[in-house]
């Protein structure tokens, strides 16, 4: 007895001993639960589309959990004060002045190769006073003017090559009744990047670099605000450019889709915007060319901004596992191909000397451009965006003359004062971010059950991207509160319906939808509050196999009130599939939000909303 049962054991400490040496063997294919978890901060849902699946698609080996962030590094400030930072963090907001609280928590990544191979003319603006690096700029959007082509041949008018010739086209389509230039200036951006883009030159001369290397050095224990230099000198430019383009008082209220719509009806020549849309626009079949800033001494010059910047933070390198992860995950997002998925590849331009990005035949006139290195990066702390819009809007209603302008502009950058902000929501608990197989996002559940009370309906349904996952035990004030909700144009859609009209929306929403959007891993499954829902994955993607209620399997003669919410950019093809009659809440979920937690409102208690089967 005694010698088969050692026998018997013996037999089992091989089989153990084989089946470790096979799992070691085949480490390369480690099983779901072997995979490295690497939560990103994106800064925008556009983001979640095409250039997170890509991501992803590199990576099989990384479990890459993509959360909607936001575009403030006031609110990286915030999760970092409270000790939730994700491992990686992206931004196209930024200044090295805004950026520095974060510093001392990111990884230095000068030695990096990404970093390495970002060209020294724009490598500088992302390098702190002691030689290091926390931030890598991806491609460059390009901001400059969009006329429309068509108009300038209808009328004869040379499509400018200079600011005389600029202000002259304006002029003569004033005569035909048309808009010679107007740009949405109801947006900060608009303003700001107006008036940086009419002083490149002189922005980006010796003494202009000095006065910005000084303005941005976070080390810069004197106050810094506009010098006497160069500034008035661009409020006087932006004064005469208002002038001569003739802006009137309304045109501060004007906003993308009033200026967008207005230019393609031909009822405006010229207006500010970005390289992708001159490709967009000539998809369109609408006849656009991207021209540049007209500068002093008939210099042209390329406004620019990165696609976003993105670091990493430094306690993802506490484990030598984990760091290989992030690391590799963050070589992936700066790479090559990821780089060429942004935007299409052919409407930015490139920073690093190992990116090659194709350029769209309807920007081939900014390569002379691009080669004579003639592309500014904006200069985009917050304080000059909100600067930007203040003094730029008074402007144009003629409330600040230039040199009002220049010193109101100043004080605003000189004081320093942090605004008093008294707590809105005081959550007493923190949910996690990250998914489970049993249960999903604990974050996600808390914020779309408490939604579901704001919309007083039965069921919610939400793309993963809607909320930013900052459920964290720490006093919210209210820019705080809204930094909850995806900074995009998020909306909610409500209607009744049946369990199984509801089982079909759900459906297209696990499954995907041609035209919208089609989850890519686990991470970007739907949330859902008032019913959970059954998964299976397969190597085809998602599928829904079972809705439940209750504990119980759905009816589907059962009738509810069910809230979606989504961006139209997504929901226009579910609505088109289904055919349901929706009823869009006027508003965005973010402004609703904000009242919601204002008049008492609080996060609710999380619950198991998904099950994945592998």
């Amino acid at each position: 007895m005694k010698k088969n049962s050692l026998r018997r054991i013996a037999v089992v400490i091989t089989a153990i001993m084989m089946v470790m040496s096979l799992a070691t063997g085949c480490s390369d294919q480690s099983s779901e639960g072997d995979k490295e978890t690497v939560t990103v901060y994106m800064w925008s849902s556009v983001l979640y589309n095409s250039y997170a699946p890509y991501i992803q698609e590199q990576l099989p080996d990384v479990d890459v959990q993509f959360i909607v962030g936001n575009n403030d590094l006031n609110y990286y400030k915030f999760l970092k004060e409270n000790g939730e930072l994700p491992d990686i963090i992206t931004c196209r907001r930024f200044a090295l002045i805004d950026a520095a609280p974060l510093s001392d928590q990111l990884m230095e990544l000068s030695s990096t190769e990404g970093a390495g191979a970002v060209y020294d003319t724009y490598i500088e603006n992302f390098t702190n006073t002691d030689g290091t690096v926390n931030w890598i700029p991806l491609c460059g959007e390009a901001d400059g003017l969009v006329a429309n082509k068509k108009l300038f041949d209808e009328y004869g008018i040379p499509l400018p090559t200079d600011y005389d010739s600029f202000v002259s086209a304006c002029s003569e389509f004033e005569k035909h009744g048309i808009r010679g230039f107007v740009a949405d200036f109801a947006y900060d951006y608009t303003c700001m990047e107006v008036l940086q883009g009419l002083s490149i030159s002189e922005i980006n001369s010796l003494e202009g670099r000095k006065w910005r290397s000084a303005y941005e050095d976070p080390d810069n224990m004197q106050v810094t605000g506009l010098d006497d230099k160069i500034w008035p000198g661009a409020f006087a430019k932006m004064e005469q450019f208002i002038d001569d383009v003739n802006l009137k008082p309304e045109d501060t209220g004007l906003d993308y889709d009033m200026v967008m719509n207005d230019f393609k009806a031909g009822k405006i020549a010229i207006m500010r915007s970005a390289g992708s849309k001159v490709v967009e626009l000539n998809e369109e079949g609408i006849e656009a060319v991207f021209l540049p800033y007209f500068c002093s001494d008939d210099e042209q010059w390329l406004l620019t901004y990165p696609a976003f910047q993105v670091a990493v933070n430094k306690d993802a390198g506490e484990s030598e596992s984990k760091k290989a992860a992030v690391l590799k995950v963050l070589d992936t997002m700066i790479s090559d191909g990821a780089q060429n998925t942004l935007a299409g590849g052919e409407d930015v331009v490139t920073y690093s000397r190992n990116v090659n990005l194709k350029m769209s035949p309807s920007l081939d006139n900014l390569k002379p451009l691009i080669e004579q290195n003639r592309m500014f990066i904006r200069i985009a702390s917050n304080d000059f965006f909100s600067g930007s819009l203040d003094v730029v809007q008074k402007m144009i209603k003629g409330e600040l003359d230039a040199d009002g302008a220049y010193r109101e502009f100043n004080r605003q950058l000189e004081d320093k004062s942090e605004p008093e902000t008294e707590a809105l929501l005081s959550q007493d608990k923190t949910y996690s971010n990250i998914f489970k197989d049993e249960g999903g996002r604990e974050s996600s559940s808390a914020m779309a059950g408490a939604v579901k009370e704001l919309y007083g309906s039965d069921v919610i349904v939400a793309p993963a991207c809607s909320f930013t996952e900052t459920v964290i035990k720490a006093d919210y004030n209210e820019k705080m509160v809204g930094g909850m909700i995806m900074p995009n144009p998020l909306e909610a859609f409500s209607c009744k319906m049946t369990g199984a009209q509801l089982k079909e929306y759900l459906k297209y929403s696990v499954e995907g939808v041609e035209g919208g959007f089609t989850p890519f891993n686990k991470g970007s499954l739907p949330a859902v509050s008032g019913i959970s829902i059954e998964v299976e994955q397969s190597n085809k993607g998602f599928v829904l196999s079972k809705v439940l209620k209750d504990g119980k399997e759905l009816d589907d003669s059962e009738k509810l009130n069910v809230t979606c919410l989504n961006i139209a950019e997504y929901m226009d093809p579910l609505i088109e599939k289904t055919g349901f009659d929706f009823n869009k809440h006027e508003g965005r979920v973010i402004e609703h939000w904000v009242e919601y937690i204002k008049k008492g409102g609080k996060v609710a208690e999380p619950e198991d909303y998904i099950f994945l089967n592998l």
